[in-house]
């Protein structure tokens, strides 16, 4: 978790930006690198539909969120996308499910120190 989700977006740019949204997803959201999942979902348009990004996560504060979304559309506006529309699908960790059982707590990187 997150899950990052790319429509309209072509799968070889989305694979060459994976390592760079990886690497600021976590650092951004103070998450594991590990827990950051990128799909580029297929869709047949039925009507007129913009590029977008779909953020399955947990909520965070309203900065992250911005930053998250501006990171993102950085990165795609230098590989030509333009007008892409980012958004976010907030889960609740009481009803996100692993094998079975409620998540109820947010992973998050863990700070180590050495002596």
């Amino acid at each position: 978790m997150p899950f990052l989700r790319f429509k309209g977006i072509d799968s070889d740019i989305v694979r060459h930006a994976a390592p760079y949204l990886i690497d600021q997803m976590s650092l951004i959201a103070n998450l594991p690198k590990e827990t950051v999942k990128i799909e580029v979902i297929s869709v047949v348009q039925i009507t007129e539909t913009p590029s977008s990004v779909e953020i399955f996560m947990f909520q965070r504060d309203q900065e992250t969120h911005d930053s998250l979304a501006s990171m993102i559309n950085q990165k795609l506006t230098d590989y030509g996308y333009a007008n892409v529309h980012v958004f976010f699908v907030i889960l609740n960790p009481d009803l996100y499910y692993k094998e079975g059982k409620p998540l109820k707590e947010i992973p998050r990187n863990v700070e180590t120190t050495f002596m």
